[in-house]
């Protein structure tokens, strides 16, 4: 099957001839081949070894080599070097530099620069999204989802670039005004986790520069290309504005390289998505320098399906908020809590389901399911299983490992369902695979909510039901403790615009929507006297 992907693109006559013998080297699965890799990398100027550190247009690196293995094939995709102390060092010059630089240019000018880089996106979607496909593992669909969510944020930056609105507040004071402005926070620190490798970048950088601000990205080691090829897509739009280097900055390397940002007092604020664990380190480090922290943790997300829940919403809801990505985002739903009146219904409707599902190539569009990201995540999905079976745990569907053609990587797991107990201690942690573990309430609501409530994590959650009390409960202060509550919804999946992140061991960070625009800048209020008088607050008097 050949592709049609780039036929259109206007990027095609510029970028064919570095289809070269390189890259053939590099990508020579058949997979690779026959779904369009090697033009994707070449559009997106991916190397077969790549400098992983970046200024914007300037690139050097003097570390040691990362290599990226597809988990779709095994196959090496390419390689990226790393960023030692001293490149470190010069991002962190130029990115100072930068600062002062961009932080005067009027922030609606600013919204143009995000507005450009948006439109770049849109015409390189299917190049990038099949990059996020190959080195991530999650479906085509999905991949090219993924950076539709990264167009939406710019959208949505762009807006607010003229909205970055204070207050004016009354005095107490006769003769006086008091009023709120936002000022730029200077050098923001991201650091992204693999399963998401470009679009929670863009939800920080995109709200961090109309604030005006500039960024230094740390990619996850397991999708170090999918930073090539975005720091690459806005360079251009920064050369094209005349842009000094610096306002966009990207590092790359393991957890000594994150390190170098957490503890840097030139970062005032650290965006971390990652595991509850990576969350505790950074929090703490960053917290020890008076630093902000905006962390995005791990999820357990539950569904609670009422007696009056609509099948027809049910399934694809819970089957999809399972499986997704493998089971690999931090929305993933992880446990359903069904009415014992309706359990074996939808048991039994879930189990069927999952015998529909198709694993296999995530580029091709007729499976559903991907590869986990690597051996090791496939090892902590196996022990998983174990545990929850020594628990006590019943096996609905069994999961494994595929073997054999087509699933050489080692990394194709099957989904498993398994009925359990809220306090099981495994069903407590959040394993990052596709597990869905089934159990039962009784009585009210009430009782689902506070087995939703039950853990440790405090992500999303969604409650199916068409009685509009239990609805109303779910959504109030004694309903979900979760930053994202749902209705007759799935857990998975954001939606820009409204604010994302959670409460309790998930970090309580908020990105990519409603006023967290105010999270990439510093608040200050100001107070103005225009009459010849001091007055003092609280009726203080101090005569000379």
């Amino acid at each position: 099957m050949k592709t049609k992907l780039f036929s259109k693109s206007k990027y095609l006559g510029i970028f064919a001839k570095n289809i070269t013998k390189t890259f053939k080297k590099v990508i020579m699965s058949t997979i690779a081949q026959q779904f369009g890799m090697t033009e994707a990398l070449a559009i997106l100027g991916v190397k077969a070894i790549n400098e992983g550190t970046s200024t914007g247009n300037n690139h050097f690196a003097n570390g040691e080599i990362l290599e990226s293995y597809s988990p779709v094939d095994g196959q090496l995709i390419g390689k990226v070097k790393t960023t030692t102390a001293a490149d470190y060092e010069k991002v962190m010059q130029t990115a100072t530099a930068a600062f002062r630089t961009f932080r005067a240019m009027p922030a609606p000018q600013r919204g143009e620069i995000v507005r450009q880089f948006g439109n770049k996106l849109r015409e390189l979607k299917e190049p990038l999204g099949k990059l996020v496909s190959y080195e991530m593992g999650k479906s085509l669909q999905e991949g090219y989802g993924e950076v539709q969510e990264m167009i939406d944020i710019c959208d949505f930056a762009v807006g607010l670039s003229r909205q970055l609105n204070g207050q004016t507040i009354p005095s107490e004071r006769p003769g006086h005004v008091m009023r709120e402005q936002w000022h730029p926070i200077g050098v923001v620190g991201i650091i992204s986790a693999f399963n998401f490798p470009v679009a929670v970048w863009s939800w920080n950088t995109a709200l961090a520069w109309i604030c005006g601000d500039v960024c230094v990205w740390k990619a996850s080691e397991k999708a170090p290309l999918c930073s090539i090829a975005c720091q690459n897509i806005i360079a251009g739009v920064l050369k094209d504005n005349n842009l000094p280097e610096g306002i966009s900055c990207i590092i790359n390397g393991n957890y000594k390289v994150g390190e170098m940002m957490t503890t840097d007092t030139r970062i005032p604020l650290i965006s971390a998505t990652g595991s509850t664990r990576m969350g505790r380190i950074v929090g703490t480090t960053v917290a020890q320098r008076f630093g902000k922290s905006l962390l995005e943790l791990g999820g357990n997300n539950a569904i609670i399906i009422t007696p009056t829940a609509d099948l027809k919403v049910v399934v694809p809801g819970a089957v999809f908020g399972a499986v997704g990505t493998a089971g690999q985002r931090c929305t993933s739903t992880r446990r359903l809590i069904i009415h014992e009146s309706v359990y074996d219904k939808v048991r039994d409707a879930i189990v069927g389901a999952y015998k529909q599902l198709t694993i296999g190539n995530p580029l091709d569009q007729k499976n559903h399911i991907g590869p986990l990201i690597d051996t090791d995540a496939v090892n902590t999905y196996l022990a998983a299983m174990e545990k929850a079976k020594a628990e006590g745990g019943k096996v609905l569907v069994n999961g494994g490992v595929l073997n054999g053609q087509g699933y050489e990587a080692g990394c194709y797991v099957k989904p498993a369902i398994i009925e359990a107990d809220n306090h099981f201690e495994i069903v407590q942690h959040e394993t990052f695979a596709p597990i869905l573990y089934l159990m039962k309430y009784s009585g009210e609501v009430e009782n689902a909510i506070e087995l939703q409530n039950g853990v440790a994590q405090g992500l999303s959650s969604a409650i199916m039901t068409n009685e509009l009390k239990e609805a109303e409960k779910f959504l109030s202060f004694s309903g979900s403790d979760c930053g994202i509550a749902n209705v007759n919804i799935g857990t998975s999946g954001a939606e820009i615009g409204g604010a994302f992140g959670g409460e309790k061991e998930t970090g309580g960070g908020r990105e990519s929507g409603s006023d967290f625009w105010e999270g990439y800048m510093r608040r200050q209020t100001n107070t103005i006297n225009y009459s010849d008088q001091l007055p003092l607050a609280q009726g203080i008097k101090f005569d000379l």
